[in-house]
């Protein structure tokens, strides 16, 4: 510890959000640099080297080779694939002096793709799986909570290569198991669950995420196991209602009705119905939304959902991607006079406002695009906007008086939701995503024509799987598991160090037992942590021992003159007195058995 380049702090970050981020800057694990972006000290370094060893095993045992890439790389292969532009503004773009456009790599996929192409050529040299562990960058708009939010981060990313779709799913799998083997050696609690696939594309994708409070991920699960990102939650669709017997749709003044729970108030004093009285259920909310291609090109899209729940940015970012979404503004409202700011229904909105014989998204047609809530199916009654102020049309019948350009998964998902599966009704929980994996399919292999020769002598496009790791993001997922009002916990398996060894006092004896226990620990292949320091106090020792979080502290002092020292350990806060002749044996025995 005198040598160490280390410096604790005894006060939290004034930037720090949640606990891995307080405690790996007070530790001396990590410093800022930038916002989102962190220097990484001799402590953390080991730590990550441990995450990083883990990772490596598996991905070895499950048959992958590692390569290493260029953070830096041109633009032209991200063009190819459409990623240069879909990226928008998150990704870091740079030019060189003679005005050439390069990326600091969000992730590999046309880079792994092409070196493929370029040493490949024949369907004996498939299947393949090659990765890399490399520092991924992502233009992130605001970077928190430490390492598991930044715009510089760790991953690794693995891609499969076979000739058919039965080979990418056994790939597939041989990844998912390697994951499942990386976070239970990790010692990471973890749910895998149905995600979509967002930029990367593809046909298949899994999210892994770590349950947390803090968590930016909401996902659900049932009492008969389904289990999915929010985003990627389809609602199970209601039969069609016949609406022979239905009431004709009639226009009424509701005035003074800013809000659902007025309109409803309104709605059951002066128009009720006889059969159940009207709740927000029963209205129809149309959000008019803007959408920003990645070319900036920005456009109107309203969309349809039941009164009674908001709509859900994050599932609509998904449904939508790669377009950004955000509510309208007013400026947006104003160029387009025919959306009654509070009164909107569907008279002014898709199929009702194309002219006759004009198809969507021909040249002519100016009318906004609608979707609907997968709920709204033909046949439901609704209260909804007249498309005049202080009017609303009761008894809007869904396929009869109004229909829509499609269906959007856009209202949020609420606890005691149905599962889509039938599995039982929906509870949600927020997690971190620790590893996501996809079955890619052709898109990049198509885009960048990535082919070899089949048996038969003709040309197949490859088809491919990616596989990613957040490994500083694990890492920073362990210190925010592991941890007591005093600092640091570590899991052995990853820990700096497996014993911090303390010598107290100011007596030269103290001094030699430490360094000779030191010694034989080292011998019998322990880590040790020796904190040597001459001037500093028991009490500053144990608290900078206490927060590093090695799992044993071994502690030499008073006792030695009875022949004893103290071994502590942190997990638990338990102690035992040990001879010092026996220490270093009992205590490379209980590394063994932690280890084990």
């Amino acid at each position: 510890m005198s040598t160490l380049f280390l410096r604790t702090l005894r006060e939290d970050p004034a930037d720090a959000e949640v606990a891995s981020h307080r405690l790996l800057v007070r530790a001396g694990y990590i410093r800022r640099a930038a916002p989102g972006i962190y220097s990484w000290l001799p402590l953390g370094l080991k730590v990550l080297a441990k995450v990083e060893a883990i990772v490596r095993e598996e991905m070895d045992r499950a048959g992958g080779q590692e390569v290493h890439f260029p953070a830096l790389l041109p633009k032209e292969p991200y063009e190819a694939t459409g990623r240069w532009t879909e990226y928008g503004p998150g990704i870091f773009r740079v030019v060189d002096r003679k005005g050439g456009d390069y990326l600091l790599a969000p992730t590999h996929e046309e880079v792994f793709t092409l070196l493929v192409k370029d040493l490949y050529s024949s369907y004996k040299d498939l299947p393949l799986t090659i990765y890399q562990i490399q520092t991924k960058y992502r233009d992130e708009a605001r970077p928190r909570a430490g390492l598991l939010r930044g715009r510089e981060f760790i991953m690794k990313d693995s891609y499969s290569f076979d000739l058919t779709d039965e080979g990418l799913d056994e790939s597939y799998q041989a990844q998912r198991d390697a994951y499942v083997r990386i976070f239970d050696r990790l010692g990471l609690e973890y749910v895998i669950v149905t995600a979509t696939s967002g930029a990367m594309g593809g046909s298949k994708s899994e999210e892994f995420l770590s349950p947390t409070e803090i968590g930016e991920d909401t996902y659900v699960r049932s009492p008969g196991g389904y289990s999915a990102n929010v985003e990627a939650v389809t609602t199970p669709v209601p039969a069609p209602i016949d609406w022979t017997d239905a009431p004709a749709a009639h226009v009424e003044d509701t005035p003074d009705t800013p809000t659902i729970a007025t309109l409803v108030d309104l709605a059951n004093a002066s128009h009720p119905r006889p059969d159940s009285p009207w709740t927000a259920a029963d209205t129809l909310k149309n959000v008019v939304l803007a959408l920003t291609a990645p070319s900036g090109e920005r456009s109107i899209l309203v969309v349809g959902i039941p009164g009674d729940r908001d709509a859900d940015m994050t599932r609509l970012e998904a449904a939508l991607a790669p377009h950004g979404v955000e509510a309208a503004t007013d400026e947006d409202f104003a160029r387009h006079p025919e959306l009654v700011k509070g009164y909107i229904g569907p008279g002014a909105l898709g199929p009702q406002a194309r002219p006759a014989g004009v198809a969507r998204g021909d040249e002519a047609d100016g009318a906004i695009p609608y979707l609907l809530d997968p709920r709204i199916v033909p046949g439901t009654r609704w209260i909804t906007g007249a498309d005049a102020p202080g009017r609303h049309v009761f008894e809007l019948t869904a396929g009869r008086d109004f229909i829509a350009d499609g269906t959007i998964e856009a209202a949020e998902v609420r606890a005691g939701d149905p599962a889509p599966d039938g599995s039982g009704p929906l509870e949600l929980a927020r997690g971190v995503e620790i590893g996501h994996i996809f079955q890619l399919g052709r898109k990049y292999a198509a885009a960048l024509d990535l082919r070899v020769l089949d048996e038969n002598g003709k040309q197949q496009v490859v088809t491919m799987g990616s596989y990613g790791i957040g490994v500083t993001r694990s890492l920073a997922l362990l210190a925010e598991n592991n941890n007591d009002e005093l600092g640091l916990r570590w899991p052995i398996q990853v820990a700096p160090y497996q014993v911090h060894l303390v010598a107290t006092g100011k007596d030269q004896a103290v001094f030699d037992a430490a360094e000779a226990l030191a010694g034989d620990l080292e011998a019998a292949g322990v880590e040790v942590c020796y904190d040597d320091r001459p001037k500093v106090s028991p009490g500053v020792k144990f608290k900078d021992a206490e927060l590093i979080g090695a799992p044993f502290i071994l502690v030499v002092g008073r006792g030695l003159v009875d022949g004893t020292v103290e071994l502590k350990t942190r997990a638990t806060g338990g102690s035992e007195a040990l001879p010092v002749d026996d220490a270093a044996a009992t205590v490379a025995r209980a590394v063994r058995e932690a280890l084990a």
